[in-house]
């Protein structure tokens, strides 16, 4: 486990990413079905809050966790 957050960048242009793809570009999960059940069965936060919400827009300066991981999102430029 990782007492640090990584920061991911969100594409120009983009005013957010689901929550679903977080997972995946983190590499955390290898396919989109298998980062949706994860979600599903409650194994994410968001903002310290668990979500089940697959396609939640995950927004600049939100922190998805998962597995003790977390990543903050960044605006693009």
């Amino acid at each position: 486990m990782s007492n640090q957050v990584a920061e991911l960048t969100l594409l120009a242009g983009e005013e957010y990413i689901e929550l679903y793809k977080v997972l995946k570009v983190q590499g955390w999960m290898s396919a989109g079905g298998e980062a949706k059940h994860v979600i599903s069965e409650g194994l994410v936060q968001v903002n310290g809050e668990i979500e089940t919400r697959k396609r939640k827009k995950v927004t600049a300066g939100e922190t998805v966790t998962f597995n003790g991981e977390s990543v903050k999102i960044l605006a693009a430029g």
